[in-house]
């Protein structure tokens, strides 16, 4: 059963971690999905693709800068035995020799899809062999940035794999969130918002105004603009569930 786009795999990936105790968030910074365990300890990245191919190879490579623990996933289509990027035994090995782990996804007609481990990331194994097969260093500043997006963002709102789609990011979440408050307060100054909001970039947020959400009413006084209520409207049930999260949380 050949799937037809890639965020196909996202839930199914998604539940496999979840099951191991991971928490799971989709579109993290450039990454399809982002696993973090309770201890935050270990962070996996998964990479997606229908098939396996360069573009995967080397957003997996890329990828090892922000995590020790990287995956590729495609599908796993049983009609194509043959195909080169069903070579599982060559790709296997291959990743193998880079750090990277490899899972496959095998879709059914009539049951829920499997996910297999072909292979574990270098990290997860503790793989050691000669210097050439060592996994990249990873950068500690694009580690925590990676981890400070995902922290940041209050639920998983997006699909791994989606492309020309608006995201959910922690930023448009905080825009969400100044956009509610003057909604719901009316004309504010940036000290008031940073007060009802708690963000302390609450100022330049309102300043760049990146969306097109805000606009100054008077001097430091900001009000809600037209395409503000708008995405309002349009993002109405992320803000049902980051509130009923922040109630849980309480």
């Amino acid at each position: 059963m050949a799937i037809q786009h890639e965020t196909e795999l996202y839930e199914p990936i998604k539940r496999f971690y979840e099951a191991r105790g991971y928490t799971v968030k989709g579109e993290v910074r450039h990454c399809d999905l982002v696993a973090v365990s309770q201890d935050e300890q270990d962070i996996v990245i998964v990479e997606f693709k229908k098939t396996f191919n360069l573009a995967l190879l080397l957003q997996g490579v890329d990828r090892m800068q922000s995590s020790e623990q990287v995956y590729l996933a495609v599908e796993r289509n049983r009609s194509k035995k043959g195909a080169v990027n069903q070579r599982w035994g060559e790709l296997t090995r291959l990743c193998k020799r880079l750090g990277l782990g490899l899972l496959t996804v095998t879709f059914y007609k009539t049951k829920k899809p499997i996910v297999e481990v072909l292979c574990e990331s270098a990290a997860a194994t503790q793989y050691i062999t000669a210097p050439v097969n060592k996994p990249a260093r990873v950068s500690s500043r694009r580690k925590n940035r990676l981890l400070q997006e995902f922290n940041e963002r209050s639920g998983d709102y997006n699909v791994g794999g989606s492309t020309k789609r608006k995201l959910v990011t922690a930023y448009r979440e905080k825009a969400l969130n100044l956009a509610k408050c003057l909604h719901e307060h009316g004309q504010l100054s940036p000290r008031r918002l940073r007060e009802l909001c708690g963000y302390s970039n609450t100022a330049t947020m309102l300043q760049h105004n990146y969306y097109g959400w805000f606009a100054r009413a008077s001097r430091g006084i900001y009000e809600l603009t037209p395409v503000g209520l708008a995405a309002l409207e349009e993002y109405a049930t992320v803000l049902r569930e980051a509130s009923a999260t922040a109630q849980q949380d309480a």
